[in-house]
């Protein structure tokens, strides 16, 4: 038997036997965390872990990987989620020098594979849930950077692989309760013509369409796991419900983000000349538009009326890049977590250690303290642990 059937093995073996206790932890943790009456799910608080975000490894992936201590340091504070956006490209087996083909999409790295196995494991172990996240799935990505062999919103054969990779995480978790691992379907779906183009015109996808990915991937995951917990990010980059799905038991995904002028100020991905961008300000003119707190109140009123219709609502990804000045940062963050708070929607922050985290973020505003060699944003913190 391989090394790799053994820790296999015993990673089914741990999860199963662990069961009883981490599905108690779970509930001590809804208890704490409570819902609101109208929020299905708990009110999750937590990051993103980048470990398996981009399609390539990097050139240093020690230096990026999530360590224990980063779980025990969540833990510690009071966080209970974490999710885990994955480039579907980085566990395949393929000639990276050369686009990929269709058939190559098939072919898995057990070994990649494995790896995700035990950091999804060393975070149930401190009693956090994950939600799984194809951040790049088959045929479709937000971001640029990868050349697709298909349009997962147009092709039959991207949404037969879509389906296939479901199936194949559906398969490998089956004995792992949904109280500790959720599946959240594709990061930030929107209408895409040109995959390859960073700053391509993105839209709506239309709801039909996105109904029949979600659905198919859907059942394919149901069949084999019949009580996992699925989450659906909303349409149009995560910012707008998508109501084809509410009948479909599928949870959704929002955004912290808006207005996009003050969580991604000079954001260089997000802007052509980044020099460009209007100096953020909250509450304040920006560009012309008023920006504040009823305004905030208004981007998630759809969200909280989705609530009331039953379906559970979770911001999967929030923040702020390091190119905002901090006080202006804090003050509209402040107001979103107060709103998300207010109607029993949990949050993952876009990361823990990076430019968006509470570690070693890269800021030049701020005085940070060190916390075991690392750069602590500690007024973030202190913001976080009031929620």
């Amino acid at each position: 038997m391989s090394k790799d059937k053994i820790n296999r093995r015993q990673f089914v073996k741990n999860t199963a036997l662990a069961a009883t206790g981490l599905t108690l932890a779970g509930k001590t943790a809804l208890a704490i965390n409570r819902p609101s009456p109208k929020n299905i799910l708990p009110r999750w608080k937590g990051f993103n872990l980048l470990d398996y975000f981009s399609p390539s490894q990097p050139r240093n992936p020690e230096a990026n990987s999530t360590t224990g201590e980063d779980f025990k340091w969540m833990a510690d504070w009071g966080f209970d989620f974490v999710r885990l956006p994955v480039a579907y490209p980085r566990y395949l087996s393929f000639d990276r020098s050369k686009d990929i083909t269709i058939d190559e999409v098939y072919k898995m790295d057990q070994r990649v594979l494995d790896n995700i196995d035990k950091l999804i494991f060393m975070a149930q172990n401190y009693g956090l849930h994950v939600s799984l996240n194809l951040h790049r799935g088959p045929g479709y990505c937000i971001n640029a950077g990868f050349h697709e062999p298909f349009n997962l919103w147009k092709d039959k054969a991207a949404q037969d692989a879509f389906d296939f990779h479901w199936g194949m995480w559906a398969e490998r978790y089956k004995n792992v309760s949904s109280q500790k691992l959720s599946f959240d379907l594709l990061n930030e779906p929107a209408y895409i013509e040109d995959m390859n183009d960073q700053f391509a015109k993105k839209s709506l996808v239309p709801g039909e369409i996105y109904r029949k990915v979600a659905e198919g991937a859907s059942k394919t995951i149901r069949a084999i796991s019949p009580e996992r917990l699925i989450i659906a990010d909303g349409n149009g980059g995560g910012n707008n419900v998508i109501p084809e799905l509410t009948d479909l038991k599928i949870a959704q995904s929002c955004r912290g983000y808006w207005p996009g002028v003050v969580s991604h100020y000079q954001a260089p991905w997000v802007w052509k000349d980044p020099s460009q961008a209007p100096v953020p300000l909250w509450p304040g003119t920006i560009d012309g538009k008023i920006y504040g707190r009823q305004q905030l109140e208004d981007f998630y009123k759809p969200w909280i009326d989705l609530l009331n219709k039953g379906v559970g609502v979770h911001c999967g990804e929030c923040g702020c890049w390091k190119k905002t000045p901090h006080d202006v940062f804090l003050a509209w963050f402040g107001d979103v977590i107060d709103i998300l708070t207010n109607n029993g929607i949990g949050y993952a922050l876009w990361n823990f250690r990076g430019d968006f985290g509470i570690l070693d973020s890269d800021r030049t505003d701020i005085n940070y303290a060190d916390w075991y060699g690392h750069k602590l944003d500690s007024k973030l913190l202190d913001l976080l642990k009031k929620y």
